[in-house]
């Protein structure tokens, strides 16, 4: 038997073993508490309310009871989820276009062009990134108050488009994976600058503005606290839509009165379709979102 094989082969110390037994169990108690939840949560739409609450919480119930489920999520106030639902898309997609429109000329220009002020609105790009967004509702409300954007579209959508994170993530993509030398050679060749980005950096620039455009979208999709405050009625997204159906759920609100009531597994099935977007649009983009993630980790 070679000298590798027996390395392969050498028998653990106590020591090692008990450390290793210690690491699985750790990951084992983290494993299910992470995923023990989304599993309890996938299944849940499938059962009745009296099944969810008294047989196993990780029973299937029935595919009829999930189509029972589903008929009663969207017959609730006259179909308003598939209100919700577009609302949050429009929201979302419309502050997107707008996100990259800004970001990607924003963090080229940080990068790669020498201007006044660069230096200071780098910073304060920084700066501004780094306050939460709770922090900055207040004043946000009354700016569009002041313009009398509440209960307008506009009032999600232009907030929403505010993303100094994408301008940072931006910046850092093209000071670190995309070569000076080949934007230098193009502007020889006669090109402006403005054809240099939109032909030459744009094209080498596209897992990070997947990156950027998931992480807009998943901001925007997921944002509860601002439409809250500045729409309402049949204009409210379907995070804020969530808690409408939260305040009809008996099991949560003892004092629901009304014909209309949400019981749990119905909830339930609105949490799923209400994640649903993000997750298909992850498992469809993950691998630009990858090289997005990946791309500034080498320097020119």
């Amino acid at each position: 038997m070679t000298d590798l094989a027996v390395r392969r082969r050498r028998v653990l110390t106590p020591g090692q073993w008990i450390g290793r037994a210690l690491v699985t169990i750790v990951l084992l108690v983290f494993a299910a508490f992470f995923i023990l939840p989304i599993i309890w949560l996938l299944l849940a739409p499938t059962k009745s309310n009296t099944q969810l609450l008294l047989e196993s919480p990780f029973s299937f119930g029935s595919f009829d009871q999930l189509a029972g489920n589903w008929n009663e999520l969207f017959a609730f106030g006259s179909g308003v989820f598939s209100t919700w639902i577009g609302n949050s898309a429009y929201y979302s997609f419309a502050a997107l276009a707008i996100t990259l429109l800004v970001s990607i000329p924003a963090g080229y220009a940080l990068a790669l062009i020498e201007f006044k002020g660069r230096r200071l609105l780098l910073v304060t790009t920084l700066i501004v990134m780094l306050i939460p967004n709770t922090a900055l509702v207040l004043p946000i409300f009354l700016e569009l108050s002041a313009a009398r954007l509440i209960g307008n579209p506009l009032a999600v959508i232009l907030p929403f488009s505010f993303f100094p994170f994408g301008v940072y993530l931006t910046y850092i993509y093209f000071s670190t994976a995309v070569s000076r030398d080949l934007l230098n050679a193009a502007r020889i060749d006669g090109a402006g600058e403005l054809r240099v980005f939109a032909q030459v950096a744009m094209p080498l620039a596209t897992p990070v503005i997947a990156l950027v455009g998931f992480f807009s979208f998943v901001s925007n999709w997921n944002n509860y606290f601002l439409p809250f405050l500045v729409v309402g009625g049949e204009k409210i997204p379907v995070q804020v839509g969530l808690a409408n159906l939260l305040a009809n759920v008996p099991a949560f609100n003892p004092t629901t009165v009304g014909s209309i009531v949400i019981q749990l597994p119905t909830l339930a099935l609105a949490t799923l379709l209400s994640v649903a977007p993000i997750l298909l649009i992850f498992l469809f983009a993950q691998r630009f979102l990858v090289e997005g993630m990946t791309a500034g980790g080498t320097k020119e």
